[in-house]
């Protein structure tokens, strides 16, 4: 009895979540989907195995969700587990919600922003040293090749903010009104796919940095400009609070000139209000990801940044 009215209450949560999430996902601006898509993506159908399009797809890119384009997972953490559909041992952090099954076996994975069925995500199976495996139906993503990330024409907007310890500084950005995803990392350096440890030696010329996805029609980039001004000691030359280092220093990353220009008119507004700004302004060449355990450190931690502090300048 007592099993049965723990379905019961389950279920009922569940259904009430659903109507929530329903109700936020009417308000976004949805792609349409065909028949097929919707099977899956709304009704949680599963394609047939080794029959979808990105099973055996190897490029260097980002696949982002079918119903909404929000950024999911990443070339680089797709695998061949030869079960037939695509397979990824991460995740772009905050892209991606676990939700149990009603029976309890497996765990269901959808996108974060507009609830869109992915598939299923499987534990300590050994394909991987992250011993993750993120089961995903090829009809519920959409594969953006590197070459055409910038050129797509979305909502989506990137861009790349160092700012010291790069734990205090997604702290803020991920807590930001239109931001959909965070994750940190490594730019700016000479060497490949560095690890944290060899960035600590000062030696591979990075900066600890933070990727900010954010929602062009909900924030602009000038709202992360004046947040990443507003949470750090831009005027630091060298690190940040008590963490000296080159890999501590002050710098953003643009991707297009119109960012480039919208910094440079905060540096001066800065410099106008007296201050001497140490930032750096620099075209962003490749960002690598950092190690899991850096990822969301201080919502791991239920902590707070202790040398990133939000002070309203602007």
């Amino acid at each position: 009895m007592k099993i049965n009215l723990a379905a019961t209450i389950l279920s009922i949560f569940l259904l009430i979540s659903q109507s929530a999430c329903n109700q936020q996902v009417k308000k976004m601006k949805l792609n349409t989907l065909t028949p097929e898509e919707q099977a899956v993506i709304l009704h949680k159908a599963t394609e047939r195995p080794f029959t979808g399009e990105y099973e055996n797809n190897f490029a260097k890119g980002t696949y982002v969700c079918k119903q909404c384009d929000a950024p999911l997972y990443r070339s680089e953490d797709k695998f061949d587990a030869h079960c037939g559909w695509p397979s990824f041992d991460d995740e772009i952090s905050g892209a991606v919600k676990r939700i149990p099954d009603a029976d309890g076996r497996r765990t269901e994975i959808v996108c974060n922003n507009c609830g869109a069925h992915l598939g299923h995500v499987f534990l300590n199976e050994g394909f991987t040293p992250k011993n993750t495996r993120f089961c995903v139906n090829s009809i519920s993503l959409k594969f953006i090749p590197a070459k055409d990330m910038k050129q797509e024409n979305n909502t989506h907007e990137t861009a790349y903010f160092a700012s010291g310890c790069f734990w205090g500084t997604q702290y803020h950005f991920m807590k930001a009104a239109g931001v959909i995803s965070t994750t940190v990392g490594y730019m700016g350096g000479h060497t490949q796919k560095p690890t944290y440890k060899e960035v600590c030696t000062g030696e591979t010329g990075h900066a600890e940095t933070t990727e900010v996805v954010f929602d062009n029609t909900k924030t602009s980039y000038e709202n992360m400009v004046k947040l990443y001004f507003e949470t750090h000691d831009f005027t630091q030359v060298g690190g940040q609070g008590p963490d000296i280092g080159d890999q501590y220093r002050s710098v953003i990353f643009y991707t297009s000139e119109a960012q480039k220009q919208i910094a440079e008119k905060y540096v001066r507004i800065l410099t106008d209000k007296g201050y001497k700004v140490a930032t750096i302004l620099q075209k962003a060449p490749e960002f690598w990801k950092a190690e899991d355990y850096h990822q969301e450190y201080y919502e791991k931690k239920n902590g707070t940044p202790y040398c990133h502090i939000y002070r309203k300048i602007f």
